[in-house]
C-alpha cells in the first residue's frame, strides 16, 4: 500500500464511523527512511485522512521515530512480534520470541516503544507467556494477535473472523462464521438459475403495461387528551 492509498481509505473509514478510535498504520516505507520523513507522513495521515493516530511496526530501533512523531501531537500505535510489513526478514509468517534471547529482546522493545510514547502496543504472534509477561510490564493498553489471553485487548481480523477464506487457517483464527462458503453457495445458484432461465424470473421483471403504485405506509398518531 501506497501512502496515498491508505490516505484515501482512511477517509473512507472516516466517513463511516461515528465512536470507533481510528487508527492508520503507517506504510513500508512512509517512516524507515528518516524520522522528518517518517512526522511528515504521520501528520498527512491525521491532516488528511482524518485518522486519530498511526500505528508503525518495529521495535527499540524505532523509539526515536516514535518521539519525533509524538512531539508535534500524533499519538502512535506501536507493533511488535511478528509484523507483517518485515515478514521476508523475519523468514516467514513464524512465531516470534520463543527462545530466551528472542524474548528478552522484545520484552526490551516493547519497554522502549512505551518510553518513546506510544500510547498502546499490538503483540503479533508470540508465545502467551511471553505477551501476559510483555502486558504486566507495561501501563499501556496491550493488544494482542495470535498472542493468547495475556493482552489487555484481542484483535481478530474481520474476513478472518467471518471465515471468508476457507484456505487461511493460522492456529490462532477463530472462525464464527463461514461466510466464504455461503458466498459460494449464493453465487453458484445464481450461475445456475441464470443459465437455466429461472432467474429473472417474472417478479423480478418488468411488463409495458403500468404497475399499479404502492400505497405508501401509514402513520397515525394518538393522543392522551392532555
Amino acid at each position: 500500500m501506497t501512502l496515498d492509498q491508505m490516505v484515501y481509505h482512511c477517509a473512507a473509514v472516516k466517513r463511516g464511523i461515528q465512536r470507533a478510535h481510528l487508527v492508520v498504520d503507517m506504510p513500508f516505507g512512509s517512516y524507515q527512511g528518516s524520522a522528518d520523513e517518517a512526522v511528515k507522513n504521520a501528520v498527512r495521515l491525521i491532516a488528511e485522512g482524518g485518522g486519530e493516530s498511526v500505528k508503525i511496526e518495529g521495535g527499540a530501533e524505532y523509539a526515536e521515530v516514535v518521539r519525533r512523531i509524538v512531539r508535534p501531537g500524533v499519538p502512535v500505535m506501536g507493533h511488535i512480534g511478528l509484523t507483517p510489513q518485515s515478514v521476508h526478514k523475519l523468514g516467514g509468517y513464524v512465531v516470534q520470541g520463543r527462545t530466551e534471547e528472542k524474548a528478552e529482546k522484545l520484552l526490551a522493545d516493547a519497554r522502549a516503544l512505551e518510553a518513546a510514547g506510544c500510547y498502546a502496543l499490538i503483540l503479533e504472534m508470540m508465545p502467551s507467556e511471553l505477551s501476559a509477561e510483555i502486558s504486566r510490564a507495561l501501563s499501556i493498553p496491550v493488544i494482542g494477535i495470535g498472542a493468547g489471553a495475556g493482552c489487555d485487548g484481542q484483535v481478530l481480523v474481520i474476513y478472518d473472523l467471518l471465515g471468508m477464506n476457507p484456505d487461511f487457517s493460522p492456529k490462532f483464527v477463530k472462525r464464527y462464521l463461514d461466510l466464504g462458503v455461503l458466498i459460494r453457495e449464493a453465487v453458484t445458484r445464481y450461475n445456475d438459475e441464470v443459465k437455466h432461465s429461472v432467474f429473472p424470473g417474472p417478479e423480478h421483471s418488468f411488463s409495458s403495461e403500468k404497475e399499479p403504485a404502492k400505497a405508501a405506509p401509514v402513520l397515525q398518531l394518538y393522543s392522551s387528551g392532555k
